[in-house]
Formats: C-alpha cells, structure tokens, sequence
C-alpha cells in the first residue's frame, strides 16, 4: 500500500507544477513526508529506499534526496 502512495504522489508531482517545485525544494525526509501528507498521501520511510523500485526520478528530488533514495 505504501508503494501505491509513493507513486500516487509522485505521479501528482510530475502533473503539477507547483507541488513539483515544493518536492524538489525538500531537503529531508520530514519535510517530503509534510508535503506528501499535506497533498492527502502518506507513507512510511522503509518502502522508499532500495531495494525497493524508485518511485522517483532524480529531477523531481533535490540532490540531497536523490543521492539518499536512488543510491544502487
């Protein structure tokens, strides 16, 4: 379930400017649980990191997240 939330926000983000500048704004975790949870999505930190599939993309993160979630 957690997955589908990921991928639900994500998608959201990759459709809407705005939120996609406020998740790329977000440095930590916290903050990108506050956005998600703001936009009706949560979900945990463990479904976000490998070796589960990136839901991500590294443009849609500042660097300091993508360098965290999308290591190999």
């Amino acid at each position: 379930m957690s997955i589908k939330q990921i991928a639900a926000f994500s998608a959201k983000a990759r459709s809407d400017a705005a939120l996609a500048e406020q998740l790329k704004a977000c440095e930590r975790l916290k903050e990108l649980f506050a956005l998600a949870k703001e936009h009706g999505f949560e979900f945990g930190e463990d479904p976000l990191y490998p070796p589960n599939e990136p839901q991500f993309t590294a443009d849609q993160l500042s660097a300091r997240l993508a360098k965290a979630l999308l290591r190999a």
